[in-house]
């Protein structure tokens, strides 16, 4: 990861307690890491929605005397030139499209190291049973992977509604057994999934998070987060990295699993004799 310019600057923010706007000022940063050396203060602003004085603050508390040393230290650190704008204006839809794209990207150069994906997987196939957890945005984000990995894990208890039955439902997949929780988490962070996660890991879980910044509210409790950043271009966030990321989990889960394509031959052969498909 610290071959990317992103990457070099996850690693510059980590060990830092952030208040939420300066975790807001880290994600953009990190969503533009090539252009960030070569912004000021007020543009970094603007970008982020905060203020220009938050920018100096976020600055200092990374340790600088102020944003010109970290903006100094930026181009030293992730020499280049800012990205290329586009000779043809996109209209707001294609704009959308686009910052999806610049996501996927990011999550690509992410998984030039797949150790922590690795090690995700190897952590989701030892549990049984397995909780997915999400809430409110990140609840079809979890549905999707449950639907999938209940085709290969042998127990998968997808927990996509609050109240106060989850903590009675996580505390029955401790009693089943259960070793480690995947959690999806998205903007706006409810402050439920957060408690849970806490419980989750008083309990004893192992807690594996996809989040939309290695800087959110989940991070401080969660063993290993993944982060796939959510695109905020229209009315409603978009979530092509996050759930392209939960694929990827899919996938590394079921080289844990030794009989993973057993069972899903053992699927396809119910499928076709109750044809279930049209295909």
């Amino acid at each position: 990861m610290s071959d990317s310019p992103a990457g070099r600057l996850q690693e510059l923010f980590e060990g830092h307690r952030l208040t939420p706007t300066q975790r807001r000022i880290a994600h953009c940063m990190v969503r533009r890491a090539a252009d960030v050396p070569f912004l000021s203060s007020v543009e970094l602003a603007e970008l982020a929605g905060v203020s220009q004085p938050s920018v100096t603050r976020f600055a200092v508390a990374l340790g600088f005397d102020g944003y010109p040393a970290l903006r100094k230290h930026l181009r030293e650190v992730t020499p280049g030139e800012p990205a290329a704008t586009a000779g043809t204006p996109y209209n707001e839809y294609q704009q959308a499209v686009q910052a999806e794209i610049e996501n996927l990207r990011h999550l690509c150069e992410l998984l030039a190291d797949p150790a922590p994906v690795e090690r995700a997987g190897r952590l989701l196939a030892a549990s049984r049973p397995l909780p997915v957890l999400g809430l409110r945005a990140a609840s079809s984000q979890a549905r999707g992977f449950a639907y999938f990995a209940g085709k290969v894990h042998p127990d998968v208890r997808l927990l996509d509604e609050g109240g106060s039955m989850l903590t009675d439902r996580i505390d029955a997949a401790v009693r089943a057994g259960a070793s480690a929780l995947l959690c999806f988490a998205l903007p706006r962070h409810p402050r439920e999934v957060v408690e849970s996660l806490q419980y989750a890991r008083s309990s004893g879980l192992t807690v594996v998070t996809v989040a939309d910044s290695a800087f959110a509210p989940v991070a401080r409790h969660s063993d290993l987060l993944i982060p796939a950043a959510v695109g905020t271009g229209l009315a409603f966030d978009t979530a092509c990295a996050p759930m392209l990321l939960g694929r990827v989990l899919l996938e590394a889960m079921c080289d844990g699993l030794p009989d993973a394509q057993a069972r899903l031959e053992e699927f396809d052969a119910g499928a076709a004799a109750r044809g279930l498909f049209v295909e």
